[in-house]
């Protein structure tokens, strides 16, 4: 990790870490809170790729891309060196820009951390060309959970999905629960997700906005230990915001495009019950 360098944000609300290549959230934890974004075990730290975990940045496309096989799959943002360019309030607030963008269109992206009690993060796109471009885009969230076979998604019943591991388009039917590979696309909802982790005692709000797309994304075992830097499958669950397959969006030229995300935390209770079946330190 000494060749990637890294940004440590703290204040009284909670703390992160910040990977400068890819502009790439790490990890975040509130305060009085177990960590909420979860970082592998086997996590390599390597230039040129995205580590496992935190949130990866997919830009500008989602999954491999719609007319060159060899371009790397989900964008270019997440292998690119990001400067920051702003911080606010102890470092509670971050914007920053890749050094070198390098895709046909014109245009310019940033992305905006604020870190607190809740986490928000906006990545935004500017059309500063003459021509109108299609966007993809997502933030690929690694959630921690304490048993990924345990928890639920809320907000997205009776949502059409995209399933990549069974195949076809299937209709979502009450939560969203684990039992093996899961990689479904959920497309046409604008819906704030919540994950709700018993074994924790707390549910994870996701709220959205400039998305119409929901991922839910974790390998299964026998994918895990393939990947050979994720370990264990069963403490992760990704719920990703984005705007991907059916719901990519057109930057008109001028125009830009704002995705935002924001994560907040709740304890569950001890009555509640599951859904019934049916300072600014640069290292």
């Amino acid at each position: 990790m000494d060749d990637l360098e890294q940004i440590r944000i703290g204040n009284p609300d909670g703390e992160a870490v910040l990977l400068l290549q890819g502009a790439q959230l790490l990890t975040w934890q509130p305060e009085g809170e177990a960590p909420v974004i979860w970082l592998s075990d086997r996590a390599r730290y390597v230039k040129g790729k995205s580590v496992r975990g935190g949130i990866p940045i997919c830009w500008p496309w989602f999954g491999p891309h719609a007319s060159e096989p060899s371009y790397p799959a989900h964008g270019i943002a997440r292998n690119l060196d990001w400067e920051l360019v702003e911080s606010h309030e102890s470092g509670a607030k971050l914007r920053l820009i890749p050094q070198s963008p390098f895709w046909p269109h014109t245009s310019m992206v940033e992305c905006r951390f604020t870190v607190g009690k809740a986490l928000e993060v906006e990545l935004v796109t500017h059309n500063t060309g003459s021509e109108p471009f299609e966007l993809g885009c997502a933030l690929h969230t690694y959630f921690s959970v304490s048993d990924a076979t345990d928890v639920e998604v809320l907000g997205l019943d009776n949502t059409s999905y995209i399933d990549k591991v069974e195949g076809g388009r299937k209709i979502q039917d009450g939560p969203v629960r684990i039992s093996g590979e899961v990689d479904r696309v959920y497309v046409g909802t604008d819906s704030d997700c919540i994950l709700v982790d018993p074994g924790l005692n707390r549910k994870i709000r996701i709220e959205k906005q400039g998305s119409r797309s929901t991922v839910v994304w974790n390998p299964g075992a026998e994918k895990a230990e393939k990947f050979g830097d994720m370990g264990s499958h069963l403490g992760m669950l990704c719920i990703e915001t984005g705007n991907a397959a059916d719901d990519v969006v057109t930057v008109q030229p001028g125009q830009s495009h704002r995705l935002w995300a924001r994560y907040s935390v709740e304890k569950l209770g001890k009555n509640a019950l599951r859904s019934p079946p049916k300072g600014l330190y640069v290292l």
